[in-house]
């Protein structure tokens, strides 16, 4: 008797609670998904968007590898390598590319209210430069540039020695220098002839004009706020590379922002650039505040900047905490 009672009595506990066993396991469902999405949003939260911005003859495949450095260092981030002008498309003009990016650039910036890391390579960091200069409210935190002639190019690259003698590079002006040429032809927007100044002033629709070197309408104020806008600006280069050369051996973490001539004698330091003097695009106001970073890496050759496992690790990863 004693053992049927038993039984009835768990039979009517079962009748009784039905509902509280059924809410009880509701309710730790319910709690073990809220934990879930919120570990997973600590997860991501912590580490803004990176987008990236490659070089001439290149393209978003490029940053295979950087992007999978960027993923296991700080799981959860999102990368964006941009897809646009990729390969023979990049060498169209820059301005061209300035704006056709800036769009792209811009939606990402709409999605992500808390900011964005921006990350770019070769020409792109002349790319990245025009778009942060005309973009009036962007959010971009740091600005990593790897291995880019921010101050113009002058020289024949160590790999073409072959097929172009490096005194042709005195030559270049002549067709670097056309209107044409300049209305369709990146490279020779931001091509830089210490000899021909007065040519490259007065027929370069480009790089004086981003330098703040020739006088326009937008760039009083406007272009130079904006651009000041990030928090940090990252330069990574150094000597070894055979395209953007030489790297200077007294200032070689400056170097970026000096004109990359052929013979060093010719190369002006960053403190003695106008544009530094007269602090035209912001680049003084950055290095007072201490936010200009620098970072040589030795023995990189260019097409390894974005696949060094070891540029990323010294010079990338804490910029993108």
């Amino acid at each position: 008797m004693s053992l049927h009672g038993h039984k009835n009595r768990e039979k009517s506990t079962e009748g009784v609670f039905p509902n509280c066993m059924r809410m009880k396991t509701f309710s730790f469902s319910v709690t073990s998904a809220v934990i879930m999405l919120l570990l997973a949003a600590g997860c991501t939260s912590g580490y803004k968007p990176v987008i990236l911005v490659h070089g001439v003859f290149s393209g978003p495949s490029s940053f295979k590898n950087l992007s999978r450095f960027i993923k296991k260092a700080h799981p959860g981030t999102e990368v964006t390598a941009i897809d646009l002008f990729n390969n023979e498309k990049s060498t169209k003009s820059m301005w061209k590319q300035i704006d056709d990016f800036a769009k792209v650039i811009q939606k990402i910036m709409e999605k992500s209210p808390e900011g964005v890391h921006l990350l770019c390579y070769s020409q792109g960091g002349l790319i990245c430069r025009g778009v942060l200069s005309k973009l009036p409210n962007h959010n971009v935190h740091n600005f990593i540039v790897l291995s880019s002639p921010l101050a113009g190019q002058f020289g024949v690259p160590e790999m073409l020695h072959e097929f172009i003698p490096v005194s042709g590079r005195k030559l270049v002006y002549l067709i670097c220098y056309r209107r044409v040429v300049q209305r369709h032809f990146s490279i020779c927007n931001y091509w830089n002839d210490p000899h021909r100044r007065v040519k490259d002033l007065k027929f370069n629709n480009f790089l004086p004009l981003l330098n703040g070197e020739k006088a326009h309408g937008k760039m009083a104020g406007k272009w130079k706020k904006n651009f000041l806008r990030i928090k940090k600006l990252v330069l990574i280069g150094g000597p070894g590379d055979d395209v953007i050369t030489p790297w200077q051996s007294r200032y070689p973490c400056l170097c970026s922002f000096t004109s990359h001539y052929m013979n060093e004698s010719l190369c002006s330091m960053m403190f003695n650039q106008i544009f530094y003097r007269k602090n035209t695009f912001g680049l003084k106001t950055l290095d007072t505040r201490g936010d200009l970073i620098v970072c040589t890496q030795s023995g990189v050759k260019h097409m390894e900047w974005h696949s060094n496992q070891s540029v990323f690790e010294k010079c990338i990863q804490k910029w993108l905490d």
